[in-house]
């Protein structure tokens, strides 16, 4: 009897063994047109250069040498998608984004999307995390996400070492830490872009208002609704912010002095006497290169690192959402190409190489992060919030961002902001 059942283990253990064999085939790439089909295919843009897509091109053109490939930039490109996808330059797969789906403007940008869900293309969509896949307003997935960003902070680790300090995950300890480090002489404990609109707290107090709201359909379309007082769910995430600025850890002035929320950002940043610079993923994408470009950065070089910015004393939030994703134009002259290359794309060894590369955060569901992004392998499950399931309209969305910044900027209080819902430009 006992001999019966070893040969059964391991018989079951060779089952098991073949199994995780033929799943590895299921994963790897195989070409479904003729090797020597040839033809152009054309992706559109935002981005002034996109190196990691060029990269997925030439692994592409392995399978496929004679197509070719190339990503053109357009201008104003969130304007001028929608008529260029009716001219005879329409490309083949063109960028879009999630925050356009249930927006009149962009109607006619989702109208010519083909419905990548659609069996017969045999695109592997389960490689994604399923709150990342969106839906049109027609029932079609009309994209994939490629990019995903969310918000933090950029933490300078040498300074936290050479002070013997602990990158805070608590509220609480985050403004203790800032203000220990505020005795210590920096000036700056933390920064961030700041301007009348735009609030440099907003990766603290825009995760934790979607915590706050998350899980309550009925708030949430109060919100989307607009409807009258929906302004008082905004109060403890406005309570958030006085109570943080009431700490007089943060200087306005040098945070009103950075031009943009990018460039500017990361130079700040790479001076090197920033311990905490609040900022995106989208920020955090170009800190690579810039390490050349800085000469502060040259010269004293230090290790830093992107943490959720703790508001709750259960830590922070990795709010999700698509920063680009890719749509297929139905009416390619090249779309049995167009489809065979989102095949390609879209799976967990492509779209992971395509973040590293560009140190964004990926889509799928096995998350190969960039070292700089290490601590959100941290957040617990339930931290976890996906911008297109949680359901916020954009509008809403707006105001709550707007009376954010009143408050950071000391322009209105709690209440007036509050009052104010609804009224913000």
């Amino acid at each position: 009897m006992k001999k019966a059942f070893s040969v059964l283990l391991v018989f079951l253990m060779i089952a098991l063994l073949i199994g995780c064999k033929e799943k590895e085939k299921e994963e790897k790439f195989t070409p479904s047109l003729d090797k020597e089909i040839s033809g152009e295919l054309t992706i559109a843009g935002h981005y002034d250069n996109f190196e990691a897509l060029e990269e997925e091109f030439n692994r592409f053109k392995e399978y496929y040498p004679n197509v070719k490939l190339k990503y053109e930039k357009l201008d104003n490109y969130n304007k001028i998608i929608a008529t260029t996808l009716l001219s005879d330059t329409a490309p083949d797969i063109y960028f879009t984004q999630s925050a356009w789906l249930n927006s009149d403007s962009y109607n006619a940008v989702f109208e010519k999307a083909e419905d990548l869900s659609d069996a017969s293309l045999k695109i592997n969509l389960s490689c994604i995390r399923d709150g990342l896949l969106a839906k049109d307003r027609y029932g079609k997935t009309s994209l994939v996400p490629i990019y995903t960003t969310t918000y933090g902070m950029m933490v300078n680790e040498d300074i936290f070492k050479k002070e013997g300090l602990s990158i805070p995950k608590t509220y609480e300890e985050l403004v203790n830490v800032s203000l220990q480090l505020k005795e210590k002489g920096y000036a700056n404990p933390v920064m961030g872009y700041n301007n009348e609109t735009t609030s440099m707290l907003y990766s603290l107090f825009f995760p934790y208002f979607c915590g706050s709201i998350a899980n309550n359909a009925q708030t949430i379309q109060d919100l989307n609704q607009m409807k009258e007082g929906a302004g008082e769910y905004m109060r403890s995430t406005l309570n958030l912010i006085s109570d943080f600025m009431s700490k007089n850890i943060v200087n306005l002035e040098s945070c009103n002095e950075l031009a943009n929320d990018y460039n500017a950002v990361i130079m700040r940043f790479f001076e090197g006497d920033i311990p905490m610079m609040f900022s995106s993923v989208n920020t955090v994408s170009g800190t690579k290169k810039r390490e050349t470009q800085s000469e502060a950065f040259i010269a004293n070089p230090f290790k830093y690192s992107f943490h959720p910015v703790p508001s709750t004393q259960s830590g922070g939030y990795f709010l999700n959402t698509i920063s680009i994703g890719f749509s297929v134009n139905k009416d390619s002259e090249n779309l049995d190409i167009a489809n065979e290359f989102m095949r390609f794309l879209v799976s967990t060894s492509e779209l992971n190489a395509m973040a590293q590369n560009k140190r964004m955060v990926t889509p799928c569901k096995n998350m190969a992060l960039d070292e700089v992004y290490s601590s959100f392998d941290e957040i617990k499950e339930d931290s976890i919030i996906y911008m297109y399931t949680l359901g916020l309209a954009d509008t809403p969305d707006v105001q709550v961002r707007r009376a954010g910044a009143q408050v950071t900027n000391g322009t209105m209080t709690v209440d007036e902001a509050i009052a104010e819902f609804g009224n913000f430009k």
